[in-house]
């Protein structure tokens, strides 16, 4: 039963994923069973909150939360066999539950996959705010932004990890490391499929994550002097960090960190602009606070 476990924020465009991955899969089988190769006998269960009638407001409640977890590991045991790919299209945003997931598959040795959607957290909210059904509590959203726990390829139950933009239409290119990994079988480099392209280097990388955690630094610096008011980043190129008056956590300035470079790394942007283009992304994540 190779699993595939989708995370990220609500109203990221999970759902949207999943299911183009579910439309790729049920090809490659057909494509299969007309060349007799390998996977022509697989079959697909998806699962997702809507499908096992988890409604947005259990989230509010930790008790509600834990049997909503124990419902959704439930319908992964029970569509556990040899040839059956499933697909688990929930926030599971917390990695302890990750996990239990992967220590399900490992028990019957079966493989997993990981997927990531990742989208800032003020788009998912106008995402969210264009539907005319099924919407969140806006301030829900951002309690889960705060609580979430980003998979981290370097552990095992989130590997391999595939990240995917939820704007980025030209990720369809990792659906096939995903049947290579859970059907062939074969090994990939982790995070082989969001590599930084080669025109960015690992110099843009290192960059990346050095200007932004500067930016992060002083704020953090600021914080401690007073609440509230303008941080100087940079005063010639004019990036000035507007801070809320209530003192915004270490935790979630990081968070707003990691995100932004989650959204850039694989993309070639100028050293130059890192620093402009952050502040500017801290400064609408924090007024969507």
């Amino acid at each position: 039963m190779p699993l595939i476990i989708f995370t990220g924020y609500p109203s990221s465009g999970k759902t949207t994923w999943a299911n183009k991955l579910r439309e790729y899969l049920q090809h490659r089988i057909q494509q299969a069973k007309t060349e007799n190769t390998i996977g022509y006998n697989y079959t697909i269960s998806y699962h997702s909150d809507e499908t096992l009638g988890i409604q947005h407001s259990t989230y509010y409640d930790s008790n509600l939360e834990k049997l909503a977890r124990g419902s959704q590991i439930s319908a992964i045991k029970r569509d556990i066999s040899r040839n059956n790919i499933v697909i688990l299209d929930t926030l599971c945003y917390i990695k302890g539950f990750r996990y239990q997931l992967h220590c399900e598959s490992k028990g019957q040795a079966t493989p997993q996959a990981v997927i990531h959607i990742i989208a800032p957290i003020e788009q998912c909210i106008q995402w969210n705010n264009s539907k005319e059904v099924n919407k969140w509590d806006e301030n829900l959203i951002k309690q889960l932004e705060m609580r979430y726990e980003e998979p981290n390829s370097s552990n095992r139950w989130d590997s391999p990890l595939f990240e995917i933009i939820s704007e980025d239409n030209t990720e369809v290119r990792v659906f096939d490391e995903i049947w290579d990994s859970i059907v062939l079988k074969k090994s990939i480099i982790p995070n082989a499929a969001t590599l930084v392209k080669a025109t960015s280097g690992n110099t843009f990388i290192q960059e990346l994550d050095k200007k932004t955690q500067d930016v992060i630094l002083k704020v953090i610096q600021q914080q401690q002097l007073t609440t509230g008011g303008d941080v100087i980043i940079d005063k010639e190129n004019n990036c000035i960090v507007n801070l809320p008056f209530e003192s915004v956590s270490i935790s979630q300035l990081q968070r707003i960190r990691r995100t932004y470079i989650n959204l850039n790394r694989m993309r070639a942007v100028e050293t130059t602009r890192i620093i402009p283009m952050f502040v500017d992304y801290l400064n609408k994540s924090l007024n969507n606070e």
